[in-house]
């Protein structure tokens, strides 16, 4: 049975380019738009009651999109680090990176490695998937864990989980995708086995915390059997 209350969703963001497309905007406004959204939805984590939100940002298979469509992405994480860290810090939010984050541009790396440090005592948990890619982070996790057992070659589901980038976070209880895709993009693949999905048709930059607080009353009236009757 669900205990009624979500402590851990996830968000795959998507819908920019489309919220653009369908005023005739550059897709750089549908992802500044869609950064003023993250922002709202940060601001109401704990009026919502969430213990930690994830939301994912960059995938490594973003790299494939156009240059200066990346960067534009680019500058405009540059620009939330600046403008909103602050923020985290002023309203006790832990600010957590998931993904290969290390291998994003030198500046980047500095200011999130100051940003983590700045809000690591936070008791609200905001996690960030950049570049971030879930089959990759499976595969590092399993290699981790083949490699502590010192060659005993016994790797388990619990090995494999404590090796896992979202390791520290909360078994995940929602994961929600906008703007009417249903499919996961390679993300989060290990931490949803046993969660709740919920697939909406509107696009990220118009997704607010209404409609979190709605996905929250679903959540809530669902039954979670985790394989039994």
């Amino acid at each position: 049975m669900n205990d009624a209350r979500a402590k851990h969703v996830a968000i795959i963001m998507d819908g920019n380019g489309r919220w653009a497309k369908r005023r005739a905007l550059p897709r750089a406004m549908g992802h500044r738009k869609g950064v003023e959204a993250v922002r709202e939805l940060v601001r109401n984590v704990e009026p919502l009651g969430l213990e930690c939100l994830t939301l994912y940002a960059f995938s490594s298979e973003n790299w494939k999109r156009p240059d200066e469509e990346v960067d534009d992405l680019m500058a405009l994480m540059r620009r939330f680090i600046k403008s909103d860290l602050p923020e985290f810090v002023s309203n006790d939010v832990r600010l957590i990176i998931i993904g290969d984050w290390q291998g994003l541009a030198p500046d980047i790396v500095e200011m999130l490695e100051d940003a983590l440090e700045r809000t690591a005592e936070g008791s609200r948990t905001l996690a960030v998937a950049l570049n971030y890619g879930s089959q990759d982070e499976i595969a590092r996790a399993a290699a981790q864990a083949a490699a502590q057992s010192n060659g005993a070659g016994k790797v388990t589901a619990d090995s494999i989980a404590a090796h896992l980038d979202t390791a520290d976070l909360p078994p995940l209880d929602l994961l929600i995708r906008t703007s009417g895709e249903v499919r996961l993009s390679n993300f989060l693949l290990w931490q949803a086995a046993y969660a709740e999905m919920l697939f909406v048709d509107t696009l990220w930059p118009d997704f607010t915390p209404d409609h979190l607080r709605a996905a929250l009353e679903d959540f809530a009236n669902r039954e979670r059997r985790y394989g039994g009757r």
